[in-house]
């Protein structure tokens, strides 16, 4: 799939913690559980160094937040046709969901609260 992106497909720039930089074409249907295994499978020669074990322990980043492995590309609404960059990391776990939204209302004293009428 690193064949040149077309109107209906969506070309990700994938950045590894050490800098390394890999473009892959996925279609909007594609999850990251998708992506992780085709990178995976598909491993680029220059990210040697990097291989992981698994594909399972392969997670995105996108706009600083973990991507589950059944969010959709589509579902993220990302430009067909145009290039994305996202980080590719190696992590046995996803965070808390809102690990660090919880840390920053402690700091800062704010709190969510919710009416119903």
């Amino acid at each position: 799939m690193t064949a040149s992106t077309s109107a209906d497909t969506i070309n990700l720039r994938l950045i590894l913690v050490s800098g390394k930089t890999k473009e892959f074409v996925f279609s909007p249907n594609d999850s990251a559980a998708d992506i992780a295994k085709h990178v995976y499978d598909n491993w680029p020669m220059d990210w040697e160094m990097e291989q992981v074990s698994s594909p399972n322990i392969l997670r995105l980043i996108y706009q600083g937040r973990f991507l589950h492995g059944n969010v959709t590309l589509g579902a993220l609404k990302l430009p067909l046709g145009k290039t994305t960059v996202m980080h590719l990391v190696a992590r046995e776990t996803l965070p808390e969901p809102n690990s660090q939204g919880q840390r920053n209302r402690e700091k800062t004293g704010e709190s969510n609260c919710c009416v119903i009428l």
